[in-house]
């Protein structure tokens, strides 16, 4: 029979076991992220995990910063490492050197990442992007100063539109140190307002080669400059973030220079195009004046100013004459009507009857009398006949029935 050890002697024992076996120094596990931490520290702690079992993972700080991309729970992905024990809890895990995702590359998996995480937060927006300047005076070229893509963009800038100053910003395109170098760059063209344009990008290469540009602290400079970006990296299928954030992709440096500014040939055959036009626009507006003129020349009223003023005046004449007319007319309709108003009048008019033998009594007030009780015997009356009136009293009266 054994002595009896401690736990930790015996936890010691099983890792000396574990870290002498050759298969368990070196495995590969296809399996999918649960669980997983990041702490601050730098270290990620998670569980892999499949249908039946689970085991319990540590990648340290110094591995972890080789990774391409952002581990995630539900990721499937392929580690390596060796399998020991942690001595204090007696607990058995895998301790990973890499970590690539299953079915993908770590950059593609890393690209997408960050591209539907940018993505959200809006620098893909096309409400953010910038209008590129038609005639830019001066453009910064962020990329290598030994490329040939410098070379060729200065040549085409140059035969394009040669009033354009082209500024070269030197930084390194490529390796660890490159995403720093291209940031400061964008900064440092913003902060002193040193050109109207950027350029940033560099001729092809592999994925890794243009890797600089795909990552997070050269897309935010892009996004945040004050100066319109174009993007131009690669060829024609090189796609990177920084081209979804540049306010313009080009698909090659090449390409990009002929977007930034115009065709000096292009714009001396347009402006040609615009002066024959303007000049057969003149002509024909001429020859329209000259007509114009030609017929004002002919007419009646330039030969004879007076005339406008005497057709005016016999104008008025005529309205005058038919204004007098017409008021004689009116005049004589209105005495006419006046003449048979008057004898309607006068045959309705009590004094008139007077003349055909009748009379009007009155009193001495001057009232009409029409009855005899009016009249007391002894009254002074008043009689108006057609040609005068008399002054009677009187002396009796009978009343007829």
């Amino acid at each position: 029979m054994t002595e009896p050890i401690s736990v930790t002697a015996l936890n010691r024992y099983v890792k000396q076991l574990l870290d002498r076996d050759e298969v368990l120094s070196r495995v590969l596990v296809r399996s999918e992220i649960s669980n997983y931490k990041m702490y601050p520290s730098g270290h990620h702690y998670f569980s892999l995990k499949d249908a039946e079992s689970s085991i319990r993972c540590v990648m340290f700080r110094r591995e972890a910063l080789s990774l391409r991309f952002r581990p995630e729970n539900g990721m499937k992905v392929i580690v390596s490492g060796r399998v020991s024990v942690f001595p204090r809890d007696g607990a058995y895990q895998l301790y990973c050197d890499t970590m690539v995702p299953d079915g993908v590359g770590d950059l593609a998996a890393a690209f997408e990442q960050l591209k539907n995480r940018l993505h959200r937060e809006g620098l893909f927006d096309p409400a953010h992007k910038k209008p590129i300047p038609p005639y830019p005076k001066t453009i910064a070229l962020v990329t290598s100063p030994a490329g040939a893509a410098v070379r060729d963009m200065i040549r085409i800038l140059g035969e394009r539109w040669p009033l354009t100053k082209v500024l070269v910003v030197p930084v390194r395109v490529q390796g660890e140190e490159a995403p720093g170098e291209i940031a400061q760059a964008l900064d440092l063209v913003n902060a002193c307002q040193a050109a109207e344009l950027i350029i940033t990008g560099r001729g092809g290469g592999s994925m890794e080669d243009l890797w600089a540009f795909n990552d997070e602290e050269v897309a935010r400079a892009i996004w945040r400059s004050q100066i319109p970006v174009i993007s131009a990296v690669g060829h024609e299928p090189d796609v990177t973030i920084a081209d979804f954030v540049a306010d313009l992709r080009a698909s090659t440096p090449s390409n990009a220079a002929e977007l930034a500014v115009p065709d000096r040939e292009e714009l001396g055959e347009n402006l040609g195009h615009l002066s024959a036009r303007l000049e057969k626009t003149m002509d024909r507006t001429l020859r329209l004046h000259r007509e114009q003129l030609t017929r004002l020349g002919s007419s009646p009223h330039l030969r004879s100013p007076l005339r406008p003023i005497q057709d005016k005046r016999f104008l008025l004449d005529y309205q005058q004459r038919r204004l007098h007319h017409s008021g004689e007319r009116l005049l004589g309709d209105a005495q006419q009507r006046l003449g048979r108003i008057a004898a309607s009048l006068d045959a309705l008019s009590p004094f008139r009857v007077l003349s055909r033998g009748y009379s009007i009594a009155q009193n001495e007030d001057g009232a009409v009398l029409s009855t005899i009780d009016q009249v007391t015997v002894g009254d002074s009356l008043r009689v108006r006949l057609s040609d005068g009136t008399l002054t009677c009293t009187a002396q009796g009266k009978e009343k007829h029935t």
